[in-house]
């Protein structure tokens, strides 16, 4: 009888052990998941850091004050004057379809 009290509080002991050895080995990977967590969250605040910067440096480079600095320095251009400009008239819409010359009907095919 004696050898079976024994068994009964080695076995105890060791399902105590076992179920302290699954907690500590959860909570070790539930701290290895936080820091990839962690450093996810770093990596995403550096991303977004990164693309506020590259807005903010798209925005100077479309800014007209550097297009027409670059126009001028690079090409040769610059801003029209009021002698430059030329008015165009639009031609008023042909009514008749037969008048123009990509009609089908009018080439007598249809």
């Amino acid at each position: 009888m004696r050898g079976q009290g024994s068994i009964r509080v080695a076995l105890a002991f060791a399902a105590v052990l076992a179920s302290l050895t699954l907690v500590i080995w959860r909570q070790s990977r539930a701290l290895e998941l936080l820091r990839s967590l962690d450093e996810v969250r770093s990596e995403r605040a550096l991303a977004e850091s990164e693309r506020a910067s590259l807005i903010a440096r798209a925005q100077l480079l479309e800014s007209r004050t550097r297009i027409r600095a670059v126009a001028g320095s690079s090409l040769g251009l610059r801003v029209p004057t009021a002698e430059d400009l030329i008015t165009l008239r639009r031609r008023p819409p042909v009514r008749d379809g037969a008048a123009r010359p990509w009609n089908i009907a009018s080439l007598g095919g249809g």
